[in-house]
Formats: C-alpha cells, structure tokens, sequence
C-alpha cells in the first residue's frame, strides 16, 4: 500500500505500533457514538480486521492512519469499502480521533488524498459516503470536497436509542476530473 502525500497531512499503512492507538479511538464512544452506531470489538478482533481489510472490499476496518506532515504520529483515521452487494457503490469513511487535530483542514485533505488515489488507481464511475444529517463538520467536508448529496435515507442509522436520518453523498469521475482540471 503506497504512501498518499499531500500538503500538510499523509496517509501510510497502518503499523502494528499504532494498533493501541487507532483501537482507542476505534473503541471511544466519544469519538465515534455522536453521529454513528457504536459497538466495541476486542483488541485481537481490531487487530484482525486491520490486517485483513486489503483482501476484503467490504472491510469497514481502517486502510490509511492521517498523520500530520510536521508530526509523524497518528492524528485519524480513513478507509473506503464496498458499499452495496450489487450496485458498485464505493465508500469512504473518516474519524479524526486527536481532537486537537479537528477544524485545521487535515481531515478534508486526507479524504480529498484517498478520493484521488481511488480515482487514479480504480476503474472507480463514483465514490460515495455517508453521514449523520445533524453532522455538520462531516458534510461540509465532503461539500468542500465537490461531493454532491445525493438524498437523505431516513431513519436509517440507529444510535443514542434513536433512527437517524443520513445524507448520502456522491462524487462522479466526471465531476472528480472536472474539480482537478483548472479552466
């Protein structure tokens, strides 16, 4: 798996140093439950699902640790799978887990880094994602990123004892290559 470069953050494999870590954040219902569903997994099945998410389309395990350019360490967390057993809906999905490392820019780089590599490595026609519809941060991040939403599937999520609606977003090739290309 290649290093992603970009400005200020990069994407690299995820090490078995940063196992405890990522598990951490992977495992806080403080970083995860606000806007998603929450379950824990043991550390040896985190481990597991890291290190079999490169043969598994649909692993939701983590596929890039974000670190910050300036300092090596793990700031996040991003990943992409197969969303749909049929259509060819390919998603991504993101956790800054340092809050410290929240509203500077790095997660909009890092999911804008692996859109690219998705792009320029797959036969990919779109990338799509998902989030909250009460997750602010999350969707203007992915409208930052040229992702248009697409419709809103309601009460589709369920956590703090609760259906959520999430707004589903979509980022064509087309639309992908016309955003890089100045003029």
């Amino acid at each position: 798996m290649a290093v992603l470069e970009g400005a200020s953050v990069r994407l690299r494999p995820i090490d078995p140093a940063d196992y405890a870590g990522l598990f951490s954040w992977y495992n806080d219902p403080e970083i995860v439950a606000p806007y998603d569903r929450f379950a824990t997994d043991t550390f040896d099945e985190f481990v597991r699902s890291v290190e079999s998410a490169a043969a598994d389309p649909r692993s939701l395990a983590p596929r890039y640790a974000v670190e910050r350019r300036d300092r090596p360490s793990a700031i996040g967390l991003v990943g992409h799978y197969l969303a749909h057993p049929v259509l060819e809906l390919l998603d991504v999905w993101y956790i800054l887990g340092d809050r410290s490392a929240r509203g500077h820019g790095f997660g909009r780089e890092a999911v804008g880094l692996l859109v690219d590599h998705l792009f320029e490595t797959g036969r990919l026609a779109r990338v799509g994602a998902t989030c909250d519809v009460e997750n602010v941060p999350s969707y203007r991040l992915l409208e930052g990123l040229g992702f248009q939403r697409e419709g809103t599937l309601h009460a589709a999520l369920f956590h703090h004892s609760a259906w959520h609606d999430v707004y589903v977003y979509g980022l064509t090739r087309a639309h992908w290559e016309t955003r890089r290309r100045p003029g």
